[in-house]
């Protein structure tokens, strides 16, 4: 990661531009939209108004109020988030001001989503539900690995593999910050995953399938040796039991603390994808997410039958800033996007979330993958 270090004004107007963006939206839909949506789906539903306006204000402030507070809330709040400008010559008032402001917005930040896009915010609770797309300008934001295994794969056909599998440190990574294998257990923790990949089995509309997701919290989604092994199995299995494969790539490349071991995954994985494609002639299906750069770009990421890539991905082998620095050239805008790209014939379709599993079951009925229900009569 880059280190940042501006100075304490800029930092100041940031962070106050940031939360004017939060505050003019939560101004408009908190007494509207926290009432009705998050009350809700709580167990308990007050009688009145009254226990429905407190209950909202607890939820996002950590503390209750009376009937009166809740009447004169909303010119209360609005006038307390604003920053004094009485005395503009008083630099530390304006700046503990500021500070104020971040540390109430820090009471309900866990309820929303902010676009990358747009900077829209998202109300969390629904997100899942619109497949992390964007309520206001349509942009695919990301999405973790178990999330995308429920909008692909059918209920009840979820079969992990390699679960236990997790990454050593072979090559003794040495770090001043924090050991490889701290780091590795903090991720761990974080995400409730091994590795940066799930792989397994399911049904896709009723068709069985092998697939791999990758999941860019977990390190940025880097490959190592694990993540490599993972997927290695997972295309020998699909290739002894003759299943259609599917791998989702969301990935900053190889992981630089195993070294050339991580390098090595490439190759390991295009040769089992050689038996997998040219030998047994079966079909592999290559989704890209944004990001997908670096080794996973060069090496599984282009072999697929089909390449489909979600909209806006940012899809590119080096990243811009070191393209920047080592050609000492700049980079054209938008020329690692998915739109961009698939002009230039990088890949063959771009295809929104929604009908994602459907277009994905016609082209395995096209090439002769049917459902088991359909196998059956």
């Amino acid at each position: 990661m880059d280190s940042f270090g501006p100075t304490i004004e800029n930092t100041s107007n940031t962070k106050f531009s940031w939360n004017n963006n939060i505050n003019s939206c939560i101004d408009s839909c908190i007494d509207s939209y926290l009432r009705s949506e998050i009350c809700s789906d709580s167990y308990i539903l007050g009688d009145s108004d009254k226990y429905n306006d407190s209950y909202s204000y607890s939820s996002i402030c950590g503390k209750s109020r009376n009937s009166s507070e809740s009447e004169n809330y909303s010119s209360n709040y609005s006038s307390s988030i604003i920053t004094s400008t009485n005395d503009t010559n008083d630099s530390d008032s304006e700046s503990s001001n500021n500070l104020d402001e971040v540390n109430e917005t820090q009471k309900y930040k866990h309820l929303w989503v902010q676009c990358e896009n747009c900077y829209g915010l998202n109300y969390k609770r629904f997100l899942k539900s619109k497949m992390n797309i964007c309520e206001y300008c349509g942009c695919h934001l990301k999405m973790s690995s178990s999330d995308r295994i429920e909008l692909s794969i059918d209920p009840g056909t979820w079969n992990p593999m390699d679960e236990d599998m997790v990454s050593l440190d072979p090559i003794e990574f040495h770090s001043e910050e924090e050991p490889y294998k701290d780091r590795i257990d903090s991720y761990q923790i974080k995400t409730g995953l091994t590795e940066a990949v799930q792989t397994g089995t399911g049904q896709l509309n009723g068709i069985p399938v092998a697939i791999g997701i990758m999941d860019f919290q977990f390190m940025g989604g880097s490959m190592g040796s694990a993540v490599g092994e993972k997927i290695t199995r997972l295309i020998e299995y699909a290739t002894n039991k003759l299943l259609p494969l599917i791998l989702v790539c969301a990935s900053g490349g190889a992981r630089m603390q195993e070294g050339s071991l991580s390098l090595m995954q490439m190759a390991k994985i295009s040769s089992v994808l050689y038996n997998y494609q040219i030998n047994k002639k079966l079909f592999y299906v290559s989704i890209l997410t944004s990001p997908t750069t670096g080794g996973v770009t060069t090496s599984f990421g282009m072999l697929g039958d089909i390449i489909i890539a979600e909209p806006d991905a940012y899809i590119a082998f080096a990243g811009k800033r070191v393209i920047e620095q080592t050609l000492n050239k700049p980079v054209p805008e938008g020329s690692q996007v998915a739109e961009y790209l698939f002009d230039k014939g990088l890949f063959d379709s771009i295809v929104p979330r929604n009908p994602l599993k459907g277009v994905l079951s016609e082209l395995f009925q096209f090439h002769a993958f049917f459902s088991l229900t359909q196998n059956e009569k």
